[in-house]
């Protein structure tokens, strides 16, 4: 099986020795070719050259936004075909959430993540056939765990000027720059239109959140569940609030973070199971993300399920 390595050597958790003893590992195993990525955009053009070659599988060791780029540049743009057979997906996690691995069952260490890896391409030799999962088509790109309008956005774009200016982005930092973003946010009035499937547009929505499996995020080993019942083999996940009053919102967040969750609030819309939803906005744009990455100001997003699009090496869903 031939197979592309791909190492994002920066990425948060990767050290020399785990780079070695993964290319090691699947080197005695595989017909390898091993990329590093060099500069921002490398990864989505190696996903690219991964289907231009023709190769059978594409390992990724890095983090989830470095398998994002991997992923867009096998598949393309939404709505369009891929130049070619899109290779399988294998992950090694490398960053320092790993959403999308965790989400899939895979070991956050090197290692044992490897080592699952083998033992999962030892069982495609025998029945010849890897898990697919559906992706969420956000229309001028593809996301693997989760994308949204909103306050989400907001506090991406002011995480990532935090990486801009060389903080390491630890949870501890993380809520220390989502909090103020959050509040102030909560301060303006509603600017979406919520439109989904069977239902009446709802007008005066704070953001809308979109998953494509359960948890939506993680806060370093606490999972953040929004949508319990929502599986890389369901549709969309939504979740969505009408109000961020202080106390409802906090009582919310709490239950976000439960061992348990019991998701239940006047303010809350959420739905685990539908095909697509479309957001638009009252008095200007607002901020979008996907997978944890700012994609900009939009005045309308649809975000679409799309089924079984990519094969991944990962044991079976639940």
């Amino acid at each position: 099986m031939r197979a592309m390595l791909i190492v994002n050597p920066i990425a948060t958790t990767i050290t020399p020795s785990a780079r070695q003893l993964v290319a090691h590992a699947l080197g005695s195993r595989l017909d390898l070719t091993i990329e590093l990525t060099n500069y921002s955009g490398h990864a989505e053009e190696l996903g690219r050259k991964a289907v231009a070659d023709a190769f059978d599988l594409v390992v990724v060791h890095g983090g989830d936004g470095t398998v994002n780029q991997v992923v867009n540049g096998m598949l393309g743009r939404p709505g369009s075909a891929p130049s070619g057979p899109v290779p399988a997906l294998g992950i090694i996690p490398g960053g320092s959430a790993n959403v999308l691995a965790r989400a899939l069952g895979i070991p956050r260490d090197a290692s044992g993540a490897t080592d699952q890896l083998i033992a999962l391409l030892n069982a495609y030799e025998r029945d010849h056939q890897w898990r697919r999962i559906s992706l969420i088509d956000c229309g001028e790109i593809y996301a693997l765990v989760n994308a949204g309008m909103g306050v989400d956005a907001e506090v991406v774009q002011a995480v990532e000027e935090e990486r801009r200016k060389g903080h390491k982005i630890t949870p501890v930092r993380y809520w220390r720059v989502a909090t103020p973003v959050s509040v102030r946010f909560s301060r303006r009035e509603p600017n979406l239109v919520l439109e989904r499937p069977g239902h009446q547009p709802v007008s005066g929505v704070h953001f809308v959140w979109v998953s494509n499996t359960n948890p939506w995020t993680y806060s370093d080993d606490r999972p953040m569940v929004t949508n319990p019942g929502c599986s890389f083999e369901s549709g969309l996940g939504l979740f969505a609030l009408t109000s961020m009053k202080l106390i409802p919102t906090l009582r919310l967040l709490r239950q976000l973070l439960a061992k348990r969750p019991k998701l239940e609030a006047e303010q809350l819309i959420r739905d685990d199971d539908i095909s697509h939803v479309r957001v638009s906005t009252m008095a200007g744009p607002s901020a979008c993300q996907y997978d944890g990455e700012y994609l900009g100001l939009r005045e309308t997003m649809t975000f679409r399920a799309v089924p079984a699009a990519l094969a991944v090496v990962a044991p079976p869903g639940k």
